[in-house]
């Protein structure tokens, strides 16, 4: 199966192609704007550099937040349109199971986003499952609900909004990110 995921929700523009479990092509973009300019080329180029034709592709991937409102309206639009032409499933990825994807495992995974104003979006996984629905929570909900479901065990926190939380899991490991893995979000799709 190949398919092609992308992402546009935060400070990225991101592309990969993924066939069966191997990753043929992951790029990575950083920009906070100009993604509906560069999306479309980023995808033409990965498919050429993955030397495949878009008949190929078995289905598309895309991020649909959270994140930025107007990255979200231009990946989910193109994925939209390209499914359509090519009569592909278009497959949702949420931005917070992407971040946690790479960390499966038994640890507990909180992928956090800075929301602004005071709140952040968070989604905890254990062993790959969630935990929780992706929530949008004050910061002190937020941490309350990281101490809540981390238990004694180890835990991992990533994304944006890491800072704003990880002084009450110390023991946490803290992985900063900007952006899902497009790599990540292919995976996911392809399940």
């Amino acid at each position: 199966m190949i398919t092609l995921a992308f992402d546009t929700c935060l400070t990225a523009c991101t592309a990969a192609v993924l066939e069966d479990e191997r990753v043929l092509v992951s790029r990575v973009e950083p920009m906070a704007r100009g993604h509906q300019e560069r999306l479309a080329p980023l995808v033409y180029e990965v498919m050429a550099e993955a030397e495949l034709s878009f008949d190929r592709l078995d289905r598309i991937g895309v991020t649909i937040g959270p994140g930025s409102f107007t990255g979200l309206r231009v990946g989910l639009a193109f994925a939209k349109g390209l499914g359509a032409a090519l009569d592909r499933p278009v497959i949702g990825i949420g931005v917070l199971e992407a971040l946690a994807e790479p960390f499966e495992g038994p640890s507990a995974v909180f992928s956090v986003l800075d929301a602004k104003r005071g709140q952040v979006y968070l989604q905890a996984f254990a062993g790959g499952k969630p935990l929780m629905a992706p929530d949008a929570l004050p910061v002190e909900t937020a941490c309350a609900r990281l101490v809540e479901l981390a238990g004694a065990g180890p835990a991992v926190i990533t994304g944006t909004g890491l800072e704003l939380v990880a002084d009450v899991l110390p023991g946490a490991r803290r992985v900063p990110v900007e952006h899902a893995d497009p790599a990540a979000v292919a995976r996911l799709a392809a399940v």
